[in-house]
């Protein structure tokens, strides 16, 4: 913008353009302006009012009449306003005009003659004219980017949460820039939201997650993730009908992106099956959301109100053979026959990783041979307990207590019910107690009969 450019023609197509309130432009140019204006004419008080005929930002500079004049830049006795023709009391402001435009340089010279008495109106600095047309020039430009961007924020705000494509378009810093909403918009793919094992190159096609519309971001202000759960849910959304008119739920969602993720589904419908309308004819549905997401596993399971039936559905394709439960530390032990174990555990872990994520449940897989020792071996440690023995150890078993730990937290009242006495009862407490914090060692004996059970029961299985 040039000296000789008119200012108001300039903000008319600024504000026409950019769709940016013009009163608001006007502001924030004469704030700008005023601000360059007070380093330049130092110790004066200004003020600046925009012309809309000249189309210049007039400066004004303020003198306070006082009795005794201590600063000659920002106040005027009431002697010397006389003495210039000017009707003034102490407390009272006056307004001049500073000229400090090339072309206005013969107003100013005619005031400074006009007012000899006055100090503050002798000097003239034509030179703030250049720095007030860049001043101008400046703030403009960046008042347009901030309206553009809070234009951007205001279109793009509501779409968080939602999917949206776009085509990439460079590499910043690990950061991929991406064209969306058809070229009007530039998004972010930040190095942490994307798949380690997915290859972008510029020019594809990508479907991501808008994570955040953030404000105050210096770059892009759309924040795109191709790692959220949300992406997986958004994906069924739009490939499953079903989904999308609410008959069909997903309950929860856990990823590991690039590699699995597992979603547990429910219908409100009895007739529909949640299940086969996420997987769809032939796997239609689903394999379309695999090939978006370039190859990802799914596991859909069915949502189940008891949490021991979903941990179930969730650890599939493994098979569960019993659940323990022990709600207070919100664990879950899963077991499952021998040859299923690594299939339930998974590669390096990830089904009953992704499993525990899913359901909330902290969840323990143990094998069927190691649950039977680990029983085995319990109930021959309460059996080693004076005065309890093979039999009523497999009784106090059965009934719950499956473990000198138990045993030591017991109720007597409880437990006298098997034993016989409260006194027996709170002797074997004692003693359970004992052993379990390693205060005393019991001599501990394996039933041969039982081993030659669960070897003829392995076989059996076999």
């Amino acid at each position: 913008m040039e000296e000789n450019v008119n200012l108001s023609t300039v903000l008319d197509a600024v504000c026409q353009e950019k769709n940016i309130s013009r009163d608001v432009l006007i502001d924030t140019v004469e704030q700008a302006v005023a601000t360059a204006a007070k380093r330049v004419f130092v110790d004066r008080e200004i003020e600046a009012s925009f012309d809309p005929e000249t189309g210049n930002v007039n400066l004004f500079q303020v003198l306070y009449v006082v009795e005794n004049v201590e600063l000659s830049m920002r106040e005027i006795s009431v002697e010397q306003a006389r003495r210039s023709g000017l009707e003034a009391e102490v407390g009272d402001e006056l307004l001049f005009q500073i000229f400090y435009l090339e072309e206005d340089q013969k107003q100013a010279e005619a005031q400074a003659k006009q007012y000899p008495e006055i100090p503050a109106l002798q000097k003239v600095n034509t030179a703030f004219g250049r720095i007030a047309a860049q001043t101008a020039k400046q703030v403009i430009i960046q008042r347009v980017r901030e309206a553009e961007r809070e234009n951007l924020y205001d279109r793009y705000k509501d779409k968080k949460g939602e999917l949206m494509t776009g085509i990439v378009r460079r590499f910043e810093r690990g950061s991929i820039i991406v064209e969306v909403d058809n070229g009007r918009a530039e998004a972010i793919l930040p190095s942490r939201d994307q798949v380690p094992r997915e290859s972008l190159r510029p020019g594809d096609r990508i479907v991501a997650y808008v994570k955040d519309v953030d404000k105050s971001a210096r770059g892009p202000q759309i924040i795109l993730s191709r790692t959220h759960k949300g992406l997986v849910e958004k994906l069924f959304e739009h490939e499953v009908p079903e989904i999308f008119e609410g008959i069909v739920r997903i309950e929860a969602c856990a990823r590991e992106p690039g590699a699995r993720s597992k979603i547990a589904v429910s219908s409100r419908d009895r007739d529909v099956d949640p299940v086969g309308a996420c997987v769809g004819m032939r796997g239609s549905r689903v394999q379309a959301v695999v090939q978006e997401l370039r190859g990802e596993k799914i596991d859909i399971v069915p949502f189940d109100d008891d949490p021991a039936r979903f941990v179930c559905n969730a650890i599939q394709p493994a098979q569960v053979s019993r659940v323990l439960i022990d709600a207070e530390r919100h664990t879950m032990e899963l077991v499952v026959p021998d040859d299923k174990l690594s299939l339930a555990i998974g590669k390096k872990g990830q089904n009953v990783r992704l499993a525990s994520r899913l359901t909330g449940w902290r969840i323990d897989i143990h094998s069927q041979s190691k649950i039977r020792e680990m029983e085995r071996r319990s109930r021959a440690e309460m059996a080693a307990i004076p005065g309890v023995g093979r039999d009523m150890a497999l009784q106090l078993f059965e009934l719950g207590w499956r473990s000198l730990r138990d045993l030591a937290v017991a109720n007597i009242d409880e437990l006298a019910q098997v034993v016989g006495s409260g006194d027996e009862a709170e002797r074997i407490i004692d003693t359970a107690n004992d052993a379990a914090s390693g205060n005393i060692e019991l001599e501990v004996v394996y039933d041969a009969e039982e081993e030659e059970d669960e070897e003829l029961e392995q076989g059996g299985d076999a």
